[in-house]
């Protein structure tokens, strides 16, 4: 039988004696490294299992079906010309269908009781008595509301910053190892640099209520993590993941009908096994791999070992910040005590406007509960930022960002690291002098002290020359007089 081939079928019926561990063993050893050889553009990424494949896993969607036109995060890169109060692209609007409806139903009903059966106005003394308290429980539910939501825009922020660092730790400040190999110091240190990015994807399905490790933005980079969640990721919780919802669900939620929306956490509470706390498990991986560069003193300078350990504690900072901001809403009690305050309001509106304006209470009072309700409304829309309404923060994108970070810091070629200095193309002194760095250091240092002490009456001179619409040239005194 040829090697990689198959036996014929006289010989596909014989029983073979199963082969020993090593055999076995070298023959996958060999057919991984057999797969190496293949060409790079004939490599087909393999699929999570039992998801679907997405050729970019943070790809935003760009139709404008329903279905993606009332749901988000938003995408940052998209720019509509319609004036703010045109736009149906994140409003509340969708929500409000449902109470605007019962409002003028319920306004119809009590005008013409009042017009056609028995007066049951009431003096309109009550709307200023009461409009107050409400302005005030509106205002401290909407600035609660966004508080939580610009705490955790800070947190992802501060992970953005924190992943830059450590991925120039690891890449830039951290030696080779001293290994026979540099393909294997290298393809360690990437892979470390993906642990940041999975990091930030398993924190974004984290906050989601998404604890499982076969989603296709993540599955890649987790595989060959030891973790609880990859050991829950059985194939009925995949099925799980993949389910869809019903059309009449969907559109529930867009409607914001309360009987509709699923409990978040139901995958949670679904689970059969540990589902343990994967960001934390790649924190663990992380610190692993700072001791690791320690030992092998490719961090030798112990400002940079400070650094690496400061921004790992920034990192567990930023995941337990996102569970708080999380996992500590307004007060049950604040938010039932508003909303009923809120409804007793517009719910009494009719009859205290019936008596000033008529049948035109109806859409008087339609129009006064739209704003009062919007208010309510968009407090309770921002609460939890880390969502998938459209305006929720655009986790996707940020983990997005922080990916291309790794790969831009990851791209600075280390064997000639300083040889930007004696590029052509560097001029320290301009606008003094266009001359390159090589050409000064073949002018003596008094010449180069003169010119670098002129620097500031020469770049003076040249910026006042731009202010007064003068020319965009360059003032300097010439090359050959510096």
């Amino acid at each position: 039988m040829a090697d990689g081939g198959f036996a014929s079928g006289g010989e596909m019926r014989k029983e073979h004696s199963p082969p020993s561990p090593s055999k076995l063993h070298t023959a996958i050893e060999e057919t991984r490294l057999g797969s190496m050889e293949v060409p790079l553009e004939n490599v087909r990424s393999p699929a999570s299992p039992g998801i679907p494949v997405t050729p970019h896993g943070f790809s935003r969607r760009g139709s404008l079906d329903l279905d993606d036109y009332f749901t988000g995060p938003r995408d940052m890169a998209k720019h509509s010309k319609w004036p703010f109060f045109m736009q149906m692209h994140g409003s509340i609007i969708p929500k409000m269908i449902m109470p605007l409806l019962f409002v003028a139903a319920w306004s119809t009903v009590i005008t013409y009781i009042h017009m056609e059966v028995h007066p049951i106005g009431v003096n309109s003394v009550l709307l200023t008595i009461t409009g107050f308290v409400i302005s005030l429980g509106l205002s401290f539910r909407s600035s609660t509301a966004y508080e939580r939501y610009a705490e955790g825009r800070r947190y992802w922020a501060t992970l953005i910053l924190t992943c830059q660092n450590l991925g120039r730790v690891f890449w830039i400040h951290a030696r080779d190892a001293n290994t026979d190999d540099p393909r294997l110091s290298m393809l360690k240190k990437i892979s470390s640099m993906n642990l940041l990015v999975a990091f930030a994807i398993s924190l974004k399905h984290r906050l989601r209520f998404e604890p499982y490790t076969a989603y296709p933005d993540m599955q890649h980079l987790v595989g060959h993590l030891n973790t609880f969640a990859r050991a829950a990721t059985t194939p009925d919780a995949k099925e799980r993941i993949s389910r869809k919802k019903t059309f009449f669900k969907e559109v529930g939620e867009y409607l914001g009908v309360s009987f509709a929306a699923s409990n978040p956490r139901k995958a949670l509470k679904q689970a059969q096994s540990p589902l343990g706390n994967m960001p934390l498990e790649i924190l663990n991986h992380l610190a692993i791999t700072i001791d690791e560069m320690i030992v092998n003193k490719q961090l030798e300078i112990p400002m940079q070992q400070t650094l690496a350990y400061n921004n790992l504690a920034m990192l567990n900072d930023v995941l337990t910040g996102c569970d708080r901001v999380l996992n500590t809403p307004l007060p049950i009690a604040y938010s039932i005590a508003i909303s009923q305050i809120t409804w007793v309001y517009v719910i009494l509106l009719p009859f205290q406007l019936v008596l000033l304006l008529n049948w035109i209470a109806i859409p008087a009072t339609v129009g006064a509960a739209f704003i009062i309700l919007g208010l309510l409304l968009i407090g309770r829309e921002i609460e939890n930022p880390f969502g998938t309404d459209v305006n929720d923060l655009p986790l996707e994108t940020y983990c997005d960002q922080i990916a291309a970070d790794m790969d831009i810091t990851a791209a600075y070629e280390k064997r000639n690291p300083a040889a930007f200095f004696m590029d052509s193309n560097n001029m320290p002194l301009y606008p003094v002098s266009s001359a390159p760095l090589n050409v000064w250091m073949g002018r003596s240092e008094e010449r180069l002290r003169d010119a670098i002490k002129s620097k500031p009456k020469i770049t003076f001179q040249w910026r006042q020359t731009k202010d007064n619409g003068g020319s965009h040239e360059k003032v300097h005194v010439g090359d050959d007089q510096v």
